[in-house]
């Protein structure tokens, strides 16, 4: 069974590679994947180890847990399992539901059409005046 090791605040730009020679003086056992960033393919500061001793995991974590690397104190914890209503299972879950008939209420940002707008209210009603005000040539 392996155990899967949370890596967090590693350094912007770090490079995976030195960072793996750090896990492999712990013990040769230990993997790293590194999270990235769907846009970009850069590092997004975490990652996770995987090791198949649990010894060898409460080691890594003993040694690496507050270590600086390249200026940042790591954060090395054991990975919390993922909670079953996770986004991908959750579409498949409902596809065999019927769906509830709803009533839709649409709102309309729409001013109402009797009523000026308010912030030209002002403005307006001088122009309301001045109309009444002006005389045409018979």
């Amino acid at each position: 069974m392996s155990i899967r090791i949370y890596i967090g605040n590693l350094p912007q730009g770090f490079n995976p590679k030195e960072f793996d020679k750090i896990l492999k003086s712990v013990s040769d056992s230990i993997k790293f994947k590194s999270v990235l960033d769907k846009e970009t393919k850069e590092p997004r500061g975490f990652g996770f180890a995987t090791t198949n001793n649990e010894e060898n995991a409460n080691l890594l974590i003993q040694k690496l847990n507050g270590f600086e690397f390249n200026g940042s104190k790591l954060r090395v914890e054991l990975s919390e399992k993922k909670d079953s209503s996770n986004k991908r299972n959750s579409g498949n879950l409902n596809k065999n539901k019927k769906k509830k008939d709803f009533k839709k209420i649409v709102h309309s940002d729409a001013p109402n059409l009797e009523a000026p707008d308010p912030r030209w209210a002002g403005e307006l009603s001088k122009l309301k005046d001045l109309l009444a005000n002006q005389k045409t040539p018979a």
